[in-house]
């Protein structure tokens, strides 16, 4: 048997998904993609899940896709056509999973990320990474522009800024990511878990359907013109408010002055 590509620990409402091929450098082949798809749907649909953490193995987050997998394509009678559609159609399939799971998802970056694993940390919610971490969508060193990484990039980093790193392939070490608000938040390499696991506990302990409104509220007026963001949240703002969790909350406020 082999070991499995991604382990998943859950504990106090807290999921931990690890991808767990640290000797491919957690490279998001098609057999990982995969993985981590099931693994989201399954996450999706468990109630007593309140925060999922993205974590790896070994010195890399991910460094993106498997590049002896994409040449191996091209023996294929198109090119490998087909096969490079299907391989970026399942990963944009798993990145947009990540924003549609009702759960925050954290990202726990403790080494490098680059390309489609710079994309798979920027899909998540929210990033913590250690102090030594990088960040790169650097495929343009080898003549592929990352397209597709650029797509969850750009949502994170101001257009300018993301685009010098698409045309340029210089990394971004983790210090400034945290200053252009990629990053949420920085800790020591050994302090990492511990801090990744704050924020989700913070997180865990508020009212998941809340939490879980909230979310889906701020993903659906993302990129909308203005009036229509503000029809989207204000209908959601009020599912959440006639929720009778909500109506306990404000009347305990109420009731302290």
């Amino acid at each position: 048997m082999t070991d499995p590509l991604i382990r998943r620990h859950v504990q106090d409402g807290i999921a931990t998904v690890t991808l767990a091929s640290p000797g491919t450098l957690n490279a998001l082949s098609t057999p990982m993609l995969a993985a981590l798809e099931d693994s989201f749907a399954a996450l999706g649909l468990d109630d007593s899940i309140r925060v999922v953490i993205l974590a790896a193995e070994g010195k890399a987050f991910s460094a993106g896709h498997d590049l002896k997998e994409m040449q191996g394509f091209r023996t294929a009678p198109d090119g490998g056509k087909a096969q490079y559609q299907a391989l970026f159609d399942r990963c944009a399939r798993v990145m947009q999973a990540i924003s549609a799971l009702p759960q925050p998802v954290i990202a726990q970056v403790q080494g490098v990320a680059t390309a489609a694993g710079c994309q798979l940390a920027c899909s998540a919610d929210l990033i913590v990474a250690s102090e030594t971490a990088r960040f790169g969508v650097n495929g343009i060193n080898l003549g592929l522009f990352c397209s597709t990484p650029a797509v969850a990039l750009s949502r994170r980093l101001a257009p300018g800024a993301a685009f010098e790193l698409l045309a340029t392939g210089d990394f971004l070490p983790a210090p400034r990511a945290h200053a252009l608000g990629v990053v949420n938040r920085l800790a020591p390499p050994d302090q990492l878990e511990a801090e990744t696991l704050k924020l989700a506990t913070s997180i865990a302990a508020k009212d998941p359907a809340a939490i879980r409104l909230g979310k889906r509220a701020f993903q659906a007026q993302l990129g909308q013109p203005l009036p229509q963001a503000y029809a989207t949240a204000g209908a959601i703002m009020v599912e959440n408010v006639l929720l009778p969790a909500t109506a306990e909350g404000i009347q305990r406020f109420i009731d302290r002055k």
